[in-house]
Parts: C-alpha cells; sequence; structure tokens
C-alpha cells in the first residue's frame, strides 16, 4: 500500500479547515486525518479549533481522543481549559484526556472535576477512573472490544442483562460502574440488552444518557429507532442527548431512521440541526459501498 505524503494529509486538513465546504465533506475529511494519524494530521485538526461549530468542535476532540497519540494533550488541555467554549466541546476534551490515559493528564483532570458545568465534572471523574484504572496492575484482560472504539470506561465482567440494567439505572452507583454495565450491554448486543439501553435514556444526567444514545448507535440496530426517535423529539431534553441520538439514528441508516432525521433539519438547536445533517450523510454512506467513516461512529 502506497503511503500518504505529508502534501496529502494537509490537503485534507484544508477540506476540513474550509469552513466554505459544507459541513459533512469537512466530517470526512475529520475522520480520515483520524484514520492516518501521526503529528501532521494532528496540526491539521488543531487549527479546526477556532472553528463556530460546537459539533464539528467536539469531534476534533473525540478523534483527538480515539487516536490516542500523547501529542494531543496539550491541545485538548487547552480546550478544557476555556471556559468559554461550549460544554459539550469542553466534555469532549476530558474524555479525550481519558481515553489517551497519559497520568499527566490526572493534574489537570482533577482540577476540573467539580467544574460548575456538570458535563465537564462528570467527565473528568470518568477519565480520572479510567486513567486509575489502567494503572491498576490487578486489572485483568476483559472482553475484546467488538467496536474498535477506545470508550470512557472497560465492560464489567457480568453478562446477566437483568443484574446489568439494574446497575445502569442505579443513581446511587458510581458513574464509572454504570459505564461499565452500559459497555458490557452493548457488546452483548441482545434484544434484551438494547431494551435495557433503550430504558436508560429515561435516567440520570445529559451525560449518562448521551453516551447511552452513542452505544445504542454502535450497535446498528433498528430495535433502538423507538427509543432514540423519542428522546430526539422531546425537545425539553437537553441538546447534547439529542444530538447523539440524530447521529444514532444515522448509523441505523434505515429508512425510517431517514424520515425522522428529516423532520429535525431545521431544529432550533444547532447541534441538533447539524447532528441531523450529519447523520443524513451517514445513512448515505451506510448504505453504498463507499463508506469513510469507517468503523468510527460520529461522537461519544
Amino acid at each position: 500500500m502506497q503511503s500518504i505524503t505529508e502534501q496529502q494529509i494537509n490537503d485534507i486538513g484544508n477540506v476540513l479547515n474550509n469552513t466554505a465546504r459544507p459541513l459533512k465533506e469537512r466530517f470526512r475529511a475529520l475522520f480520515t486525518l483520524r484514520n492516518i494519524g501521526g503529528p501532521v494530521a494532528i496540526r491539521c485538526i488543531e487549527k479546526c479549533f477556532g472553528d463556530e461549530s460546537a459539533l464539528l468542535k467536539h469531534e476534533l476532540a473525540y478523534c483527538l481522543g480515539q487516536m490516542q497519540d500523547s501529542e494531543a494533550n496539550p491541545i485538548l488541555v487547552k480546550v478544557l481549559e476555556d471556559e468559554r467554549e461550549h460544554p459539550m466541546v469542553r466534555h469532549e476534551a476530558a474524555e479525550a484526556l481519558g481515553a489517551i490515559g497519559s497520568p499527566e493528564s490526572i493534574k489537570i483532570l482533577e482540577s476540573y472535576k467539580d467544574d460548575q458545568c456538570r458535563e465537564v465534572a462528570e467527565t473528568c471523574q470518568l477519565a480520572l477512573d479510567r486513567i486509575k484504572w489502567l494503572q491498576n496492575p490487578d486489572t485483568i484482560n476483559l472482553s475484546k472490544n467488538p467496536y474498535h472504539s477506545v470508550d470512557p470506561a472497560p465492560p464489567n465482567t457480568l453478562e446477566n442483562v437483568e443484574q446489568l440494567k439494574n446497575m445502569l439505572i442505579n443513581e446511587q452507583e458510581s458513574l464509572f460502574n454504570r459505564y461499565r454495565a452500559m459497555f458490557s450491554l452493548r457488546n452483548l448486543g441482545s434484544t434484551r440488552a438494547i431494551e435495557a439501553l433503550g430504558e436508560a435514556l429515561n435516567y440520570g444526567s445529559a451525560l449518562f444518557k448521551h453516551e447511552v444514545a452513542f452505544v445504542l448507535g454502535q450497535l446498528q440496530n433498528a430495535h433502538s429507532i423507538k427509543y432514540l426517535q423519542k428522546s430526539l423529539e422531546d425537545c425539553e431534553e437537553n441538546e447534547m442527548v439529542r444530538h447523539e441520538c440524530a447521529e444514532a439514528l444515522g448509523a441505523i441508516a434505515t429508512k425510517e431512521c431517514m424520515d425522522i432525521l428529516n423532520k429535525y433539519l431545521g431544529d432550533g438547536k444547532r447541534v441538533v440541526k447539524e447532528s441531523c445533517e450529519i447523520a443524513l450523510d451517514m445513512c448515505e454512506y451506510e448504505n453504498s459501498p463507499e463508506f469513510q467513516y469507517a468503523n468510527a461512529l460520529v461522537s461519544a
């Protein structure tokens, strides 16, 4: 396979950073850079944090985390520290620091674990738990993640759906353990597991519910549509949750999903509107041989 040149990477970066290009094209460029990796791709992504779209910037942070390259840490720290930034973007920067898992990130995450924005605070707590879990010498090998994503928490070793569901929706349980139950249910992937995840969209914080929607998108099972549709259509729901439901519907990519998404292309929340636009592009590519998102569902 012919190696890609630095100029070619910069050309892709120019598409990402060109505000005159359609958002869907910029997203495809971003995920191409994520798949390429390396310092040039990271620099191209860094340049884009000055964009006006919170959705795009949150996706930039997500991709940097999935790349698991510690060179991105200073970029993500800068985003997390900017309290003028959209909470979705700051949350994703914190999650990305947890995904990279560098011990030196502990100090900055500790300083924001009680942030006034709940989504940011909870994400920092989760990221800290993940890094500490990675440092534990007693950490055991768990089931392989079939979705190839770097998750905010490892799956639980339980395989009983009812037990996992009870842990998932128990708001007295730590968020880290609830996430572990969530990823176990995702990995099981049964109809009962999907129903448990769907019910969990009625529980907990916006951060928690947005992650539930994300894993339902990873499962790409039409049985999830009714749960995702309900949350997307709830205009009182946090935009972070609604955006993730839209993109999960885009990953499932049935005609029913497309019909739902088309209804919200003019939504009053920019993040939701743009998510529906990207989700419809995902539908198009899921149903064609030219699939560009390459096992990297948009967001989380």
